[in-house]
């Protein structure tokens, strides 16, 4: 009998134990707050590296979770005080058809392909997931001037992880425009090399890949709307698919230059610049990396002309004289032909005579 007794005491036990853990109260809201409005509050990480563990709870409700618990995202936060927390996995909410109602853009399998979602699958622990870029606590609509993905903000949240990239970008024409000017027309990282589906340079997909960069480029640079308002030179795209580095990248060649090969990567200056690789000095430099030996005679010819245009000089006169001389060649054979064809019918009609 004492045995059973100690038996059902033992259940009773192990009742209690699961019902306790069932109906336990999450954390909410205002109990993390105890603790994460410290702004002193900082957490070192296995590698040395401390980081701030502080939260602007007053900046926190205007993001775009600000109807969410912190344990939502923080599902292993069910214990004070909560250490050794795992990184939020933003899939939890955002998927097609959750109940949740978050956004359900299916980006998850393009950043999968991506550089960054491949370096992440082989446990680079470096490479970006999307806290990194939207960040984590201060999330807002990439329409928001707050949002770490606004257009004007892409370059710095980039730059986070490249920082040589971004120091140079950011005093580049196009870093300038965006940044200095506020020209949301000129590109920001995103406009070249893609958001969630960025690939790697040397990947025939990127959109940086040497026979898609003018393509890229021309993007902007064979708008005629963006080319009158902001004064961009006219026709430099169409120019060079008629050029011979352009016929020639057309037809799959591998060495022949593009775009970034004469005006740089991201150290994009104007012509008139004594920065920028295209810079009258700075010519025999930049041709030379492709043409061993060149000379200031290559800054003396001209570049991304239109034979029809007199502008280009001798050269649209003797584009003008082929043109004539195909057409009178063409011209005289037709008349040939038509000749040819009249004696042919006068002599068959005097034979049947």
């Amino acid at each position: 009998m004492k045995k059973i007794r100690i038996i059902i005491y033992l259940c009773f036990f192990l009742i209690s134990l699961s019902v306790h853990g069932l109906t336990q109260e999450l954390p909410s809201n205002q109990e993390c707050r105890h603790c994460h409005s410290n702004p002193n509050l900082k957490k070192v990480l296995t590698d040395g590296r401390v980081i701030s563990e502080y939260v602007d709870f007053d900046l926190f409700y205007t993001s775009v979770h600000k109807k969410q618990a912190c344990v939502y995202c923080h599902i292993d936060a069910t214990n004070f005080p909560c250490k050794n927390l795992r990184k939020v996995n933003c899939q939890r909410c955002h998927y097609k058809g959750n109940l949740a109602g978050a956004p359900d853009l299916i980006k998850y399998k393009e950043y999968g392909e991506s550089v960054h979602g491949r370096a992440t699958a082989l446990g680079d622990v470096k490479a970006p997931m999307c806290q990194d870029c939207h960040g984590s606590h201060y999330i807002f609509d990439k329409a928001d001037t707050l949002s770490r993905t606004n257009k004007e903000h892409i370059p710095q949240t980039c730059g986070a992880c490249h920082v040589n990239i971004y120091s140079v970008y950011k005093i580049s024409v196009h870093g300038e425009a965006l940044r200095s000017k506020h020209i949301l027309a000129a590109p920001s990282c995103a406009d070249c090399h893609g958001e969630h589906n960025i690939k790697e340079h040397i990947d025939p997909k990127s959109k940086v890949f040497l026979t898609q960069v003018s393509v890229t480029c021309a993007r902007c640079h064979a708008n005629m709307e963006l080319i009158k308002k902001y004064d961009i030179p006219v026709e430099p795209v169409e120019t060079y698919r008629e050029s011979f580095h352009g016929v020639a990248i057309k037809f799959g060649a591998k060495t022949v230059a593009n775009c970034s090969s004469c005006h740089e990567v991201h150290a994009i200056f104007k012509s008139d610049d004594p920065r920028s690789s295209i810079y009258v000095d700075n010519i025999p430099k930049t041709c030379g990396k492709c043409h061993p030996g060149a000379s200031e005679n290559f800054a003396k010819g001209k570049i991304h002309i239109n034979p029809a245009k007199k502008e280009a000089g001798i050269i649209y006169y003797v584009s003008q004289f082929f043109k004539y001389l195909t057409l009178s060649v063409m011209l005289a054979l037709i008349i040939y032909i038509i000749l040819d064809l009249r004696k042919k019918l006068i002599v068959k009609r005097k034979g049947e005579e």
